[in-house]
């Protein structure tokens, strides 16, 4: 069984390159599971430019519904980046019916993790810290994203909150 350590911040706080550093600790081959979407021109660079900055040693898998049957169906054991969880809860609001639904898809890719041979680092926003958002699908989101973070937090071996570009361990093996 691998090995979970999830990365949570706030947008821009660092957590994929503190991520991305952390992965490359463990040897090539590294896969970079992506769940962003391009549906703009703006993503679509900002998608290219990570993938530049990312080099040649990554390959990347763009898995932005179904990361658990990605894991599922990859041989090996080599170090596995998913960046990120709160794009993934975005795209299944954009698909899926009801949050029953997607409580169930989030213990579908705990389970994928879990079986999974090689280390996986999960890297998500946390969007709590805020305010109250003013409308139901927003505070739906940040309610999804909040109960998804403490399941992935539950089941990892190491927990680190980045800001500023630092790392801060909230959870670290015994």
């Amino acid at each position: 069984m691998g090995q979970l350590t999830l990365y949570l911040g706030g947008a821009k706080s660092g957590k994929t390159r503190l991520a991305l550093a952390r992965a490359e600790t463990w040897p090539p081959p590294r896969l970079y599971l992506a769940t962003a979407q391009a549906l703009d021109g703006e993503m679509d660079q900002r998608i290219r430019r990570h993938q530049a900055e990312r080099g040649p040693q990554w390959q990347t898998l763009e898995s932005p519904l179904a990361p658990d049957q990605t894991l599922n169906d990859l041989a090996g054991n080599q170090v596995v980046l998913l960046d990120c969880l709160t794009l993934w809860l975005n795209n299944l609001m954009a698909t899926e019916t009801g949050d029953d639904q997607i409580r169930d898809r989030v213990r579908d890719l705990l389970r994928a993790i879990k079986a999974y041979a090689g280390p996986v680092i999960v890297v998500s926003n946390e969007v709590g810290g805020g305010i109250v958002p003013l409308n139901a699908l927003a505070r739906r989101f940040r309610d999804l994203a909040g109960e998804t973070n403490q399941r992935f937090a539950a089941q990892a071996e190491r927990v680190v909150m980045a800001m500023a570009g630092l790392e801060w361990p909230l959870k670290s093996p015994s």
